[in-house]
């Protein structure tokens, strides 16, 4: 099974201090998200070149309470700012969920999707796999939506104590993923109207 790569998530505990994060370090600024119910949270997004995007997410204070584990492990994010998950896209997501969870049908606005997520909000191998991603029929997703930011995501790096199993079980349509051994984290490097940075 391919996948593609649909976006990359910023967590954070405070989403106005996350977006600040990601607009000093990349120079450009965000543009409006929306409100997820179903887990109450809310985000703001970066549109990118090459068909994808930069999701800030963070639980929304002013949402009711979840009905649910929040999805992205965010019941647990502590710290600063900083990359926490990453999104593909797949038309079979069904094939994968003994790793990834169940999926999850989700609306927000005119947007309808369903997203891989384990049942206690966990990320799959703490965010080493991706969470998988299946837009509906005939939606065009905000990559298809935001502003050009004039950001390119030139590679993304992954690090896990697992890093070889990853390498071989993630099969996608990108030269820009790497895996890594070592402590679970993430890196990603752009070139941005300021010049080449990273995250």
């Amino acid at each position: 099974m391919m996948l593609e790569l649909d976006h990359i998530a910023v967590g954070c505990t405070d989403l106005d201090e996350g977006v600040a994060w990601v607009e000093k370090r990349l120079g450009v600024s965000l543009s409006e998200g929306g409100e997820h119910a179903h887990f109450g949270t809310h985000n703001r997004l970066l549109g990118l070149a090459d068909g994808l995007y930069l999701e800030v997410i963070a639980k929304n204070p002013h949402a009711t309470a979840a009905e649910r584990p929040t999805w992205f492990d965010l019941d647990n994010f502590t710290g600063p700012p900083r990359l926490a998950n990453w999104i593909c896209r797949t038309d079979e997501i069904e094939k994968v969920q003994a790793i990834t969870g169940p999926a999850v049908s989700l609306t927000r606005d005119d947007l309808h999707w369903q997203l891989t997520v384990p049942d206690d909000g966990s990320l799959p191998m703490q965010g080493g796999f991706p969470s998988l991603l299946k837009w509906g029929a005939g939606i065009v997703p905000p990559s298809g939506s935001l502003p050009d930011s004039g950001c390119r995501l030139t590679a993304w790096e992954v690090w896990h104590p697992k890093a070889d199993w990853l390498r071989d079980t993630v099969k996608l349509n990108s030269d820009i993923v790497t895996f890594h051994t070592g402590l679970v984290g993430f890196k990603a490097r752009f070139n941005t109207p300021n010049g080449p940075c990273a995250l």
